[in-house]
């Protein structure tokens, strides 16, 4: 085989590519118009769609591709790299910005010099060699603003001690982690002075994390705001009881090694 490399300005040389890709579009864009939506639940299920799409295109291949299976070599042992991969520092807000899109990290990793591993869908973040966690990649928007992916676990800590922060944000839809708690936050707005409404909120989000009740807690909210009533702060503080900062310290005392010889001595006896 001899490679040749397509000339500068020259569009019609890349048609070998460029007419199937459009064949694949408009037969994605005509599946669409079948389903009747353009609405996927998640990720995964458009993935799927695709999938079903994709494989219906060539299934008419596969008799060729099944000729050629037989003769073909066995794939290589390891992947080729199907990442980009930069380097990011963690700012004091407990976030770096790649690619235009805002990420949230864990506070115990501000000043640290980060390793990611750049996907199609997501982010691997790694310190050395270490793997650290991993992101749904996002993506900025058509009209150049910035996107977010936002964990509300990783900068709580943040907003508590300054829960005026939160009517702000730049991110604060993307900090809600469900439904319930967004609707929450404008029923608080609508009904209590800004900085009453701010310091509930983010009450709540911490009561979420540092108790682990995200899902009930939501359930709950929802319910308040069906019945149009703003949420008992003091009914849920004991409901998800207890705090963990009123826990309380237990200290354990050691006894001296001495006393376990005696002991031997006593059985000896």
């Amino acid at each position: 085989m001899t490679p040749t490399r397509n000339n500068r300005g020259v569009a019609h040389e890349n048609g070998g590519i460029e007419s199937p890709h459009g064949h694949l579009k408009a037969a994605i864009k005509d599946a669409l118009l079948m389903r009747g939506s353009r609405d996927f639940d998640d990720l995964a299920s458009y993935r799927h769609f695709i999938d079903e799409v994709v494989s219906r295109k060539n299934r008419r291949n596969g008799p060729r591709i099944d000729a050629e299976r037989a003769i073909l070599q066995p794939l290589p042992g390891a992947r080729t790299s199907d990442y980009e991969e930069t380097i990011v520092t963690v700012t004091s807000t407990s976030s770096f910005t790649l690619r235009k899109v805002f990420y949230t990290v864990p506070s115990r990793l501000i000043g640290h010099r980060l390793r990611v591993r750049l996907y199609d869908d997501r982010l691997d973040l790694f310190i050395g060699g270490t793997h650290l966690m991993t992101l749904p990649r996002g993506r900025s928007f058509n009209n150049g603003s910035h996107g977010h992916v936002v964990d509300y676990r990783h900068v709580i800590h943040s907003l508590r001690r300054k829960p005026m922060a939160l009517l702000k944000l730049v991110y604060r839809d993307q900090l809600f982690p469900r439904e319930p708690y967004r609707q929450t936050f404008d029923r608080l707005i609508a009904a209590l002075p800004e900085r009453i409404a701010c310091r509930q909120m983010v009450e709540l989000l911490a009561m979420a994390h540092e108790r682990a009740c995200e899902a009930e807690l939501a359930e709950l909210l929802a319910a308040d705001v069906a019945a149009n009533r703003l949420p008992d702060m003091d009914a849920l503080r004991i409901r998800f009881a207890p705090d963990p900062a009123a826990l309380p310290d237990v200290v354990v005392e050691l006894v001296p090694l001495v006393t376990y010889d005696v002991l031997l001595a006593g059985e000896a006896a």
